[in-house]
């Protein structure tokens, strides 16, 4: 039986981990390119959680489960990064994200993947992946989650919480290398908004690609 461990570094809300992080981790667990992760519960940090068949628990407690994915969207196209780079300039955060390992603009050791603007229902974000953590497809995953919120409309008013992340990666980039982080909004059904994502390299090859739901909090 495989554990897993969530540094507290890697935290999506305050005290549970990034479920974009934890997606990836999980998707590691599969040799399918595309994989779906469910978030069922609130993860635990810095605690040992048993891997099962694709599945993470805490103890007899359901954390996120896995299986084989498929995109239903076409995958967001990219901007110019001086574009993204504009765009977070516009970018505003509060309380609830200030300390996300992704995108929070308190977080000195995380990603900060500030996503602005670019247009109807589009944001964009530039990332410069640091020697500061190793670039696997979970940090992947993990650049691929906040973006995908940030498209929603009134995530201040109406925040959300990722419920599931159907992503694939099909290349690293390296440390130093100018990537564009792309969110798209995809319109909501009930207390359920949709996105898609995608991460763009230097010379424009796509490094990874998402969809998500989201479940609004009110």
């Amino acid at each position: 039986m495989a554990t897993l461990q969530i540094p507290a570094r890697f935290n999506g809300p305050p005290d549970s981990g990034n479920g974009g992080y934890v997606g990836g981790l999980l998707a590691e667990q599969h040799a399918d390119d595309a994989v779906t992760v469910i978030l069922r519960s609130p993860i635990p940090l810095d605690k040992p959680l048993e891997v099962r068949d694709g599945r993470l628990y805490d103890g007899d407690t359901l954390v996120a489960e896995s299986h084989l994915g498929e995109f239903a969207r076409d995958v967001p196209q990219s901007v110019p990064y001086a574009t993204a780079a504009a765009a977070a300039s516009s970018y505003q955060s509060n309380e609830i994200f200030a300390s996300c390992f992704v995108c929070g603009a308190a977080r000195q050791d995380g990603l900060r993947i500030e996503a602005g603007t670019v247009g109807d229902s589009r944001v964009a974000a530039p990332w410069t992946p640091d020697a500061s953590l190793p670039l696997g497809s979970a940090v992947l995953w993990a650049a691929m989650d906040c973006p995908g919120g940030w498209s929603l409309p009134e995530m201040f008013d109406r925040p959300a919480l990722l419920g599931s992340m159907t992503a694939a990666v099909a290349d690293l980039p390296e440390v130093g290398e100018q990537c564009v982080v792309i969110g798209e909004n995809h319109g909501e059904q009930g207390r359920k908004s949709f996105a898609s994502t995608a991460v763009y390299g230097s010379d424009g090859r796509l490094l990874g690609r998402a969809e998500q739901i989201w479940i609004r909090l009110n």
